[in-house]
């Protein structure tokens, strides 16, 4: 039995470890939405791609809280921030030839989150979530064209 305590304290050592880590990883992610964006303009045009997608997904969670929470105007706007920042997402993917398709992929998911959203909302809120999610599929089309086209020799 004294054989198997340093096992026990190891094993709760690492499991304190993870949690810390977990917490500082989600402390993060939250990061406001000015300094996001800042770091995104900042970042070099082949790292763009991944920040504005965070970014996106960020306004995401945040509009679907604020939907859940009943204040529809904060989600509407947070909404229309998914939709920039996904394009400008799409843009950078498409100028530097890189992330293309995880950026397609993760551009797809929020169009499944907006959609499932949109099916909880009351019918006023509906239209600009459709009018989002129209535009995130075109995006994906237009990331799909660049990503299946050949390029001229």
């Amino acid at each position: 039995m004294i054989a198997m305590r340093p096992i026990v304290m190891r094993s709760i050592l690492f499991a304190s470890i993870a949690l810390l880590i977990c917490t500082v990883a989600a402390a993060a992610k939250d990061k406001p939405l000015g300094e996001m964006q800042q770091e995104a303009q900042s970042a070099s045009l082949k790292e763009r791609p991944k920040l504005y997608i965070k970014i996106a997904q960020a306004q995401l969670r945040l509009a679907d809280k604020s939907f859940s929470a009943g204040n529809s105007a904060s989600a509407q706007v947070a909404v229309e921030n998914v939709t920039e920042f996904a394009t400008k997402a799409a843009d950078a993917a498409i100028q530097s030839g890189r992330k293309l398709k995880d950026t397609e992929i993760d551009i797809r998911k929020m169009a499944d989150k907006l959609r499932d959203i949109k099916r909880n909302l009351n019918f006023d809120d509906q239209a600009p979530v459709e009018r989002s999610r129209d535009k995130l599929e075109d995006l994906r089309g237009k990331l799909l064209t660049s990503m299946f086209t050949k390029k001229k020799k």
